[in-house]
This record gives C-alpha cells, sequence and structure tokens, in this order.
C-alpha cells in the first residue's frame, strides 16, 4: 500500500509518503488508522483527534468505514476550507 500524508499531518509523522505491508486484520479506513497509530511516536500524535483528519482511498474522499487492500494508494489530509466535498463511504 502507497501511503500518502499532507501538510501538518506530514510535519507531525516525519515523511510525506510510504509504502507499507499491510497486517491481515487491516481491512478498513479505520482499522489502518489504528494500526498506523499504534506505530506510536508522530503516528500516535497525527492520529490523536480523528476527526481532523481527512482521507482519500484511490483519489476518493471516503469515511472510516471504506474498505482497504494492499494495492490501495491510501492520502491523510487536515480538512480543505471552502467547501464541502462529496464523501463516499
Amino acid at each position: 500500500m502507497n501511503v500518502l500524508y499532507f501538510a501538518w499531518v506530514r510535519e507531525k509523522i516525519g515523511k510525506g509518503a510510504e509504502t507499507l505491508d499491510l497486517p491481515d486484520e487491516v481491512a478498513t479506513v479505520s482499522a489502518l488508522v489504528d494500526w498506523l497509530e499504534s506505530r506510536g511516536g508522530g503516528y500516535g500524535e497525527a492520529f490523536a483527534d480523528r476527526a481532523l483528519i481527512r482521507v482519500a482511498v484511490n483519489q476518493v474522499h471516503v469515511r472510516g468505514d471504506a474498505p482497504v487492500s494492499q494495492e490501495d494508494e491510501v492520502a491523510f489530509f487536515p480538512p480543505v476550507t471552502g467547501g464541502r466535498g462529496d464523501v463516499r463511504s
């Protein structure tokens, strides 16, 4: 899985992107965030308040219950001002 981090999420984690091998139990965005947060350090800081994080899977905005797989690209970023985007579950 290719994971991208933007803005202050990138700053807290300390990198803009990484390629990860997901554990079998990670099947949703929420499970991915749980797993990333468990890595500690900047990950814990970045995901401490999940209400402040937006997620896109393969460039489509999604919610926490959206599925993820090893082949996906997942991007984490803070909310963007100026309107309400289309969010799919």
